[in-house]
C-alpha cells in the first residue's frame, strides 16, 4: 500500500515537474537563476540568505517586504534591490522563482499572485492558515504548471530516508504503531520575544496564532507529522491536548501531544512544542517483524539482518537541504522529488483538525 502511495506521488510530482520545466523561459546564458524575496520576516530568513551566497549560480535581483526596514536589511545582504510594487518582481521575466518567508497569514495571497505570474515557489511551512486555503494554494500552484517545495528539511536526514526505504520494502511487517517527538525550549529561551528595536529579527508574530496559524505545537509537530505521513501515508481521525505551560506568549499554545489513526490502520502519537530542555528520542515505529527508534539522532533498527544494540552506520547519502533542492530544479540541474503542493497542504489539513480537536475536546476526521 505505502509503496503504490509513493507511486503515486513520484510520478504525480515528476509530470508536474517535467511540464513546469517544459515551459520554463531559458535561464541566463551563464545557467544562472535568478530569484527574489517576497517576504523575509521567518526565522529560516537569515539561513535561507547564507545558503543561497554560498550558491555561485543564483542571483537575488529583487526583495519585498512590507516592512521597509526589514526588507532594506536582507536586501543588503543579499546586493538585491528593495521592490515596494509586488508586480515589479510578478512582471520581471528575468526572475524565474520567489522564496516566500512572509508571515503565514500572507501566504495565500502571495502564493497565489506567484502562480498567476508563474514563477516557481519555495514557501515556508505551513503552507497556509486553514486548509481551505492551502489547497486553493495547491490547487492554483498544480494549474500553472510551476515548481514547488516547503520546508521540511527532516526529509533529507539519511535516517529517515533509511526507514522509509525498509518500510517500502516490507522490513517491519505489519506496522502497528509510531510515535514522532519534535521539541525545543524556544518559549523558556524566549527565541519569539518582541525586539522593536530589531525588526528584520524580531520572530514574535511566531509565536500569534492569529499571524502564523499555529503555536509551539504545530510549528514543530509539522516537521514530525511530515514524516510519518511521507513514511506511513495519509491520515483518517486524529484527538489532540494542547495547551500553554509558561504563557510567555499570550493566546500562543506551547506544548501539545495528539493520537493519530492512519487510513492503513496504524496507530500514532506526535509530541511536539516548545518548553522541553532535551529531546532525545525523535521517532519510534514499531511493526510485526521490526523496529526501530532514533534515540540521540542515532538510528537502531530490528529486524531480519539487523541487531538493535549498536547503530545503523550504512545510511544512504544526505539529501540537499529543501532550498537548495527548488533551485537546482529551477535550473533542470535536479531529479530528487519535491514536497507537492497537495503534500504540504494535507499537513496544514491534519494540523487543523488536531487544534479542533484540542478545542471540542473529541476525535475529529481530517477534512
Amino acid at each position: 500500500m505505502n509503496e503504490m502511495i509513493d507511486r503515486r506521488n513520484f510520478l504525480k510530482n515528476t509530470a508536474l515537474a517535467g511540464a513546469a520545466l517544459a515551459t520554463l523561459p531559458a535561464l541566463a546564458a551563464d545557467g544562472t537563476v535568478t530569484l527574489a524575496f517576497v517576504g523575509c520576516a521567518h526565522i529560516h530568513t537569515p539561513g535561507f540568505i547564507g545558503l543561497l551566497k554560498r550558491r555561485s549560480d543564483v542571483k537575488v535581483k529583487a526583495v519585498w517586504d512590507y516592512n521597509e526596514v526589514r526588507a532594506a536589511k536582507r536586501a543588503a545582504e543579499l546586493g538585491a534591490k528593495v521592490v515596494t510594487n509586488l508586480n515589479e518582481i510578478w512582471s520581471d521575466p528575468e526572475i524565474k522563482a520567489v522564496v516566500i518567508c512572509s508571515e503565514t497569514n500572507r501566504h495565500h495571497d502571495l502564493v497565489l499572485a506567484a502562480a498567476k505570474a508563474g514563477k516557481h515557489v519555495y514557501a515556508e511551512k505551513p503552507l497556509g492558515i486553514t486548509a481551505k486555503d492551502s489547497y486553493a494554494m495547491a490547487r492554483a500552484l498544480d494549474n500553472a504548471h510551476v515548481l514547488f517545495t516547503t520546508g521540511y528539511f527532516m526529509r533529507t536526514d539519511p535516517k529517515h530516508l533509511f526507514l522509509k526505504a525498509q518500510i517500502a520494502k516490507g522490513a517491519f511487517g505489519k506496522i502497528t504503531r509510531a510515535v514522532a517527538w519534535n521539541c525545543h525550549g524556544g518559549a523558556l529561551g524566549g527565541w519569539f520575544d518582541d525586539k522593536p528595536d530589531d525588526p528584520a529579527n524580531n520572530w514574535r508574530w511566531m509565536a500569534d496564532p492569529k499571524v502564523a496559524g499555529v503555536g509551539g505545537f504545530g510549528d514543530l509537530g509539522t516537521h514530525s507529522l511530515d514524516i510519518l505521513m511521507w513514511t506511513l501515508g495519509d491520515i483518517d481521525t486524529v484527538v489532540a491536548d494542547i495547551r500553554t505551560v509558561t504563557n510567555r506568549y499570550p493566546g500562543c499554545d506551547e506544548n501539545g501531544q495528539a493520537m493519530i489513526k492512519f487510513k492503513n490502520g496504524v496507530m500514532g502519537t506526535l509530541t511536539a512544542g516548545w518548553v522541553d530542555v532535551a529531546n532525545p528520542v525523535t521517532l519510534m515505529i514499531s511493526g510485526t517483524e521490526g523496529n526501530a527508534v532514533i534515540f540521540h539522532d542515532q538510528l537502531y533498527f530490528k529486524a531480519k539482518g539487523f541487531d538493535d544494540n549498536r547503530p545503523v552506520t550504512d545510511l544512504p547519502p544526505a539529501l540537499p537541504e529543501p532550498l537548495n533542492q527548488f533551485v537546482d530544479a529551477v535550473a533542470g540541474k535536479s531529479s530528487q522529488t519535491l514536497v507537492t503542493p497537495d503534500e504540504a497542504a494535507a499537513r496544514v489539513a491534519v494540523m487543523e483538525a488536531m487544534y479542533k480537536s484540542a478545542r471540542v475536546g473529541k476525535w475529529e476526521a481530517v477534512g
